[in-house]
């Protein structure tokens, strides 16, 4: 057998031998510093962790600096954070001086201005409201950013936004069950299933998840349910998942007039790329009953009854032909102690996660999922979608990390 020649190669004969694979056989775990300002934007009530979450954290070595009455609207006293072992101030520059920012809502300008260079900050980014000024001021901060409604789970599907969403849904049938009463401007109508009175007719518009847990709770209290949605795949999940047959309807006006002029309560749950596309136009409102109820819970992205105008929590209604609108935008918020448990359960993993893997960049290499909500990686736009909203360059972070 002849000789292997290796005059003109360029690797040594030692080089071309069979060599070990090297794995790594030990995670050099990491301790994380939390700072979790008090929420300032309007409306916003909630909190990204619940004293339990931080007792997880701090249990685990970690520190967590919050600001006096951050919990206070989701009933959560300073003194509940302090026995979980989190650290309270008053200066609010001072959690925004933390190594790592946690906030429901994304910062402001004037927030953004107090974080140290190269902070990590996992807020919501709610791309439609913001503007250009917010990403030049992450980048001049070489901010490293996740949104937590871009962080896709292992089936696909966004964990943040479906927990909102079923909150949303099911607050949706609470809140049309509570402005049906007489006190509430309605006509006087139940919920329930009573013997001898005919049940109340609830029309619902959309079979995504927000679709899916309205008509879960009315179904629940005893109403009868039309939903009418334009992908039939949708209307057949929705089907499967409540377990039952139902009406369901793709969006033809002759059929939705009708559903609509004998309705009692029409819940608004359809979305879009851009807007909510206006699936009832005002001629269908003024067939509706006097006193009956629209909960348009589309109206954070236009609203999907023609009709329907900008509310707020202080002054959630307001009549239109007859029909008693709701159009408050961020309903989950209503329940802040509930939204902030929900928003809890999905940060805390992740959190010690991030911990475990040594810190964030570790494990955006280990986890697509926290991979997916990465929109700035130290001061680079890495998203797409953003790149396209606002015509900024943005690179691929897996030519960034390898």
């Amino acid at each position: 057998m002849s000789s292997v020649n290796l005059t003109n190669s360029p690797f040594t004969r030692e080089e071309l031998l069979p060599q070990e694979e090297k794995l790594e056989i030990q995670k050099k775990s990491g301790s994380l510093f939390i700072g979790i300002p008090k929420e300032n934007h309007f409306q916003e009530k909630r909190v990204c962790l619940t004293p339990d979450a931080v007792n997880a954290l701090t249990s685990n070595g970690h520190r967590v600096l919050i600001e006096s009455k951050a919990g206070m609207d989701a009933k959560f006293t300073d003194h509940h954070y302090s026995e979980a072992g989190a650290e309270i101030t008053s200066d609010t520059a001072k959690v925004f001086g933390c190594p790592m920012i946690l906030k429901v809502e994304p910062p402001s300008l004037d927030e953004l201005d107090m974080m140290k260079p190269q902070t990590v900050l996992i807020s919501a980014l709610q791309l439609k409201t913001q503007s250009k000024t917010y990403f030049e001021a992450l980048a001049s901060k070489r901010i490293t950013a996740l949104a937590f409604e871009f962080i896709k789970d292992d089936d696909g599907t966004y964990p943040a936004v479906r927990a909102l969403s079923e909150i949303a849904g099911t607050a949706s049938v609470l809140l049309a069950a509570e402005l049906m009463s007489a006190k509430g401007q309605g006509n006087g109508l139940m919920f329930g299933n009573i013997s001898g009175v005919p049940p109340v007719e609830v029309v619902i518009l959309g079979a995504g998840t927000v679709g899916e847990f309205a008509t879960r709770s009315a179904l629940g209290l005893g109403a009868n349910v039309k939903v009418f949605d334009n992908s039939l795949t949708k209307l057949r999940n929705l089907q499967t998942n409540v377990g039952r047959p139902i009406y369901t309807s793709t969006v033809q006006p002759k059929n939705l007039l009708k559903a609509l002029r004998r309705c009692d309560v029409a819940i608004g749950a359809v979305r879009g790329k851009d807007r909510a596309p206006v699936v009832v136009p005002e001629y269908m409102i003024e067939y509706m009953k006097n006193g009956a109820v629209i909960i348009d819970v589309s109206i954070d992205m236009g609203g999907c009854f023609e009709t329907s105008e900008v509310t707020s929590h202080d002054n959630p209604t307001f009549l239109k032909h007859g029909v008693l609108h709701y159009c408050v935008p961020n309903i989950p918020s209503r329940y802040a102690r509930t939204a902030s448990i929900s928003i809890s359960n999905i940060f805390t993993p992740y959190l010690l996660d991030i911990a475990e893997h040594g810190g964030l960049e570790n494990s955006l290499r280990m986890d697509k999922r926290l991979k997916s909500g990465l929109y700035f990686y130290r001061g680079i736009l890495t998203s797409k979608s953003v790149s396209e909203w606002f015509d900024i360059p943005f690179k691929d972070i897996n030519l960034l990390f390898f």
